[in-house]
C-alpha cells in the first residue's frame, strides 16, 4: 500500500504498479448480478450453466471483473487523496472470469498531459488483469484526473 495517493508529477511514465490479489467467489458474482439487474441465465441458473455453458461453473460478467480490479487498484494507495475523476477509457474483456478465479492487476503508466488548470493533469493508465495462471483476463487504458503537487 503506497499510502497517499501520487500527485501528477510522481507519475513516472513506464512505472508499473501491482495489486494484491482477490478470489472471485459465488457471493461475489451473485450479489453483483443481483444488485445490477444482471439476471442471464448464464449467471443465475446453474441448471442452465451445467446443460448449456462452455465453462460448467459460475462466471463472472465483465462489469464485476473490471469493478474489482478497481477495487484492487483502490487498495494498493496508488490514486488515494491524489485522484479527482474517473474519465474513461477502452475496456476489453479478453478471457472469462469464473467462481475461484484469483485476479490481480498490473497498472502502468502510459501517459500524462497536464491541462489549462495548474491543480491538476490528466494520467493514462494501462492495466491488465491477469488471473492466477498469469493469463490475461481484462486490459484497458484508463483516464483519470489526478492533483498536481500544491504548494511552492
Amino acid at each position: 500500500m503506497i499510502g497517499q495517493g501520487l500527485t501528477f508529477e510522481a507519475h513516472a511514465i513506464g512505472a508499473v504498479y501491482r495489486t494484491l490479489g482477490r478470489t472471485v467467489s459465488e457471493t461475489d458474482i451473485v450479489t453483483f448480478v443481483n444488485l445490477c439487474g444482471f439476471t442471464e441465465p448464464l449467471f443465475m441458473d446453474m441448471e442452465y450453466v451445467a446443460r448449456e455453458s462452455v465453462f460448467k461453473r459460475r462466471a463472472a460478467p465483465g462489469a464485476l471483473t473490471f469493478a474489482l480490479s478497481e477495487g484492487l487498484i483502490m487498495q494498493t494507495g496508488l490514486i488515494h487523496g491524489t485522484g479527482m475523476a474517473y474519465l474513461g477509457g477502452e475496456i476489453r474483456v479478453v478471457a472469462p472470469v469464473l467462481e475461484g478465479d484469483t485476479l490481480r492487476v498490473e497498472v502502468e503508466v502510459a501517459d500524462k498531459r497536464e491541462t489549462k488548470k495548474a491543480d491538476r493533469g490528466i494520467v493514462t493508465y494501462r492495466h491488465r488483469v491477469l488471473n492466477q495462471r498469469d493469463e490475461l483476463v481484462l486490459e484497458g487504458r484508463i483516464q483519470r484526473m489526478i492533483r498536481r503537487h500544491a504548494g511552492p
